[in-house]
């Protein structure tokens, strides 16, 4: 049996968490809730974005880097070309002098393919509009879960990351501090228990 002083003190905390984690996830909830809405209604007119892209291509000689991993080569020739975003789906093919890779960053695609023989880069870029990077922050994670081998190798997508994760837990935290305040009302538990049941069966 928890003391009185105890209950008193884990109260007053439990408010001070709920409410403050709950402003830190308010743009979370926001911006997953609309993306959400762009995801499952991509027909609605403000909606789309894909059928309204920017689509630009041009060309531009590079120095072929030396470093030991794709990876590193495909940063190399980044830098070059003055691009950032996160690196995915490289591929390299000797036999006909060719080295590929995508950059990604919200809002835009840029496809890299490298003519080693000739020395020189296609650069083709995808840009949406900001429908279309709400749409991609609802699930950027800047690895392909395909590929274990595939890491986060831009600064802003590992901070996504970080932030992403801060808000599961924020939510779980404030679901739990929620089920704490529900726990010792009692004049709610009767109903918080009809709303729980639910829930759940929706």
């Amino acid at each position: 049996m928890l003391s009185p002083n105890f209950h008193r003190w884990m109260e007053t905390w439990n408010r001070k968490f709920h409410i403050y984690i709950g402003f830190y996830l308010l743009l979370f909830i926001w911006l997953f809730s609309i993306s959400g809405l762009v995801k499952n209604h991509s027909n609605w007119a403000f909606a789309e974005f894909w059928s309204q892209r920017e689509q630009t291509s041009s060309q531009q000689p590079i120095q072929i880097p030396t470093d030991a991993s794709d990876a590193a080569k495909a940063g190399n020739i980044m830098q070059q070309l003055g691009i950032s975003g996160e690196i995915t789906s490289i591929e390299l093919r000797p036999a006909e002098d060719r080295f590929d890779f995508r950059v990604i960053r919200p809002g835009k695609t840029i496809n890299i393919k490298i003519d080693l023989r000739e020395k020189s880069a296609k650069i083709e870029q995808i840009k949406v509009n900001t429908w279309g990077i709400v749409n991609m922050l609802h699930n950027f994670t800047g690895v392909n879960v395909n590929d274990p081998e595939e890491k986060r190798d831009w600064f802003i997508t590992r901070l996504w990351s970080f932030f992403m994760d801060a808000a599961s837990v924020g939510f779980i935290v404030l679901v739990l501090s929620g089920i704490w305040v529900w726990c010792y009302q009692k004049r709610i538990r009767l109903s918080g228990i009809i709303i729980l049941c639910l829930g759940t069966l929706i």
